[in-house]
């Protein structure tokens, strides 16, 4: 792979790539000072820094997209050789750009949202603290530095989802009073915010423990260096040692791209401001695990190239994002909560890209899943970015998070009406306009054409959630914008309360995002075949993985401008996407079937409705097994064992034996010499008769 940089000189390139990183952090620094001297001018501040940093990304484009990359290192720890450094490459600096820009709009849309926030200061720091984070995951070069930048973004993450700490009730999550299986189903912004530290350091325990493994045979946590010499994989397969630690690693994607089974703390992470959970619960921080298989697949595909089988690896990636996938998609279904709705939808679209980037690496085709799954990760991050947004300026107007408070607001919103159906649309994968549409069919088309024994199953699971997603995005624009006011719309306007557009800052950057959504949509072909070709390139210089071209079927029934596409995933795409569009239609837009009615019409619908609202349970019984049941025995221990046996019991006992033990010592000092000769003679004589014996 070329180490020099196309457009700029090496060492300009080089500085660039290091300043993406360091402006963020170099605001987060600065921030306090600033907020003593004027709160009103932090914004223009975060905002500012922002955009150079994005401006940085954006200078290394020309020579990602060459294919070339920029590596370059300075020395970190001189005791152990460990240098830390910038990688550059067409990955990296893709997903640089990502983070950048969409940080930059957040950033924008945040000085309206958070305006007058007496917090405001705090805010800013631990954004620019996050983006700061979040580029380090991106363009570092090893995997130290990456777990820095990982334990830095949910430092952020914790803090931004506290933000609201003084746990006001409209800052919670979850309906008051509410309970399942005996547990209240309502939630603090504090108690959100350390439920999603300690399940992601679940992940993060994992993460590290494989990356020991690693650096254990192969003495580097370099991505480059671990490619140069794969004698430590030869060694580590030999002991049955390869797979456990890459999976181990995989286990930190798990925990911060809230994937099956540590997905439940993202639900929760709803208490933070509406702009945190656009750029670190939709855009930015839950796709780190997603980057982390990106990074580290293709490693893994290489060693099983070179006769190294990981098979598993690619097994378990993609059964979890599979199960993932269809999961919190059937929670989407029924949530009533705005936020909560596009939490599931992140989850679930995750797991999209988990499974394309799993069986990429149970194809002879690795590029295709490889490319599918990157496509919707960028994809995604847009038209979600901008839904999130959007969300936040709905519970910024109607003051309440619950669907069932809105209702008939497209005369009202119409630029929020508007930018909310485009972005729906690229959730829902409306065909042949949207990004979502082409990133999702190629999603399908990786499945369908890996040839794995798994591939049906898949399949079928990707296509199901697909439908269930077009419903519930239907579903919540239908329950928003169409239909009657709700009654809490119809008071807050009898007291005089104006329902009107969000600010121009706050609607400008997601319809950014939305306009973006459709356009790039519509060459959505031409961007895949782009970043196909360009991730073929890639892999091919730095891991020596090549691609089977297959010849075009010329039979095919596919209209010219359509040809390549594999006809059986369209078909799955235009069907996904029409029945979950249609049933939306029916029960929310048309209002043609009362959905109320509907659940209740038969035991069957109703226990269903139950369940998944319920979460399927998953979050009772992660509650009662890791929190009710170890406090419950903490406390049996206190009072039975610490309290009874040791206090009472050992304490008392221990007390009264010396007590006894001094009185017996105190009984033999009697002042008498002859006493103490008397004694003295008698032990002496005692030891000559041993002696003796």
């Amino acid at each position: 792979m070329a180490t020099e940089s196309v457009g700029l000189p090496f060492e300009a390139s080089a500085l660039s790539a290091w300043l993406v990183w360091i402006l963020p952090f170099a605001a987060a620094l600065i921030m306090p000072g600033i907020g003593k001297i004027s709160k009103n001018i932090t914004g223009y501040v975060a905002v500012g820094f922002a955009l150079m940093s994005a401006l940085s990304a954006a200078s290394l484009l020309p020579m990602a997209l060459e294919a070339h990359e920029i590596h370059d290192q300075v020395m970190w720890i001189e005791a152990i050789g460990l240098k830390g450094g910038v990688l550059a490459d067409p990955i990296s600096v893709i997903m640089a750009n990502v983070v950048g820009w969409i940080s930059f709009l957040i950033m924008i849309y945040s000085t309206g949202y958070m305006k007058g926030d007496k917090d405001i200061t705090r805010f800013w720091f631990w954004m620019m603290f996050f983006i700061g984070s979040m580029q380090i995951i991106v363009l570092s070069d090893n995997l130290l530095q990456v777990f820095f930048g990982w334990e830095g973004v949910g430092l952020a993450s914790y803090a931004l989802i506290s933000f609201w700490y003084r746990d006001k009730k409209k800052d919670h999550v979850g309906t008051e009073g509410r309970t399942v299986l005996g547990l209240l189903d309502y939630y603090a912004p504090t108690h959100a915010g350390m439920k999603a530290f300690i399940m992601t350091k679940v992940g993060d325990v994992m993460m590290i423990a494989g990356m020991l493994l690693i650096f254990l045979f192969a003495g580097t946590f370099g991505f480059r260096e671990l490619m140069g010499d794969t004698d430590w994989a030869v060694a580590m397969s030999a002991q049955g040692l390869l797979v456990p630690a890459f999976v181990l690693l995989f286990g930190g994607a798990i925990g911060k791209s809230a994937q099956f089974p540590l997905n439940e703390w993202l639900l929760e992470a709803m208490t933070g401001p509406t702009a945190v959970s656009a750029l670190i619960h939709a855009a930015t921080m839950v796709k780190a695990g997603v980057f982390l298989v990106a990074r580290i697949g293709p490693i893994v595909f290489a060693l099983g190239a070179a006769g190294i089988l990981a098979d598993q690896f690619f097994e378990i990636v993609a059964w979890i994002g599979a199960i993932t996938a269809l999961l919190l998609a059937t929670q989407g279904m029924v949530n009533p909560e705005i936020k909560k709705v596009l939490a599931y939808s992140t989850g679930s679209q995750i797991g999209y890209m988990m499974l394309a980037m799993g069986v990429a690496g149970l194809s002879h085709q690795y590029v295709d899943g490889y490319t599918a799954g990157f496509f919707h990760l960028i994809s995604h991050a847009m038209f979600k970015a901008s839904l999130f947004m959007a969300a936040g300026s709905l519970l910024h107007v109607v003051g309440s998070r619950f669907m069932t408070d809105m209702g008939g607001l497209r005369k009202q919103m119409k630029k929020t009406y508007a930018f909310m159906w485009a972005a729906g649309l690229g959730l829902m994968g409306a065909p042949f306009i949207t990004t979502g549409f082409w990133s999702k069919d190629a999603v399908f088309a990786a499945v369908f054409e890996s040839g794995s024994e798994w591939a049906m199953p898949l399949y079928g699971i990707a296509v199901l959630a697909a439908v269930i997603t077009a419903f519930y995005t239907t579903r919540m624009i239908g329950m928003v914008f169409f239909g009657n006011k709700s009654k809490h719309i119809e008071k807050m306007e009898s007291e005089g309360h104006h329902i009107h557009e969000a600010s121009l800052s706050m609607w400008v950057p997601y319809g950014i995002l939305a306009v973006l959504t459709i356009g790039i949509g519509l060459i959505g072909l031409s961007t895949e075949e782009g970043l196909h070709h360009l991730f073929e390139e890639y892999l091919s210089h730095s891991f020596g993985i090549h691609s089977e071209h297959a010849k075009l079927d010329e039979s095919s029934i596919l209209p010219e401008f359509l040809q390549g596409l594999n006809p059986v995933a369209l078909g799955s795409s235009l069907i996904a996407f029409s029945i979950g569009i249609g049933l939306g239609y029916v029960f929310y837009i048309g209002r043609w079937v009362d959905p109320v009615r509907f659940v209740n019409s038969n035991i069957f619908f109703y226990s269903i409705h139950k369940v998944i609202l319920n979460r399927w349970y998953l979050n009772a019984i992660v509650y009662w097994c890791f929190v009710v049941a170890p406090l419950w025995l903490a406390r049996g221990v206190f009072r039975y064992f610490e309290k009874t046996a040791i206090d009472y019991g050992m304490n008392d006992g221990l007390q009264k034996a010396v007590g006894w033990s001094a009185r017996v010592v105190q009984g033999t000092q009697t002042g008498v010499s002859q006493s103490y000769l008397f004694v003295f003679g008698a032990g002496l004589l005692f030891v000559v008769l041993i002696l003796l014996m």
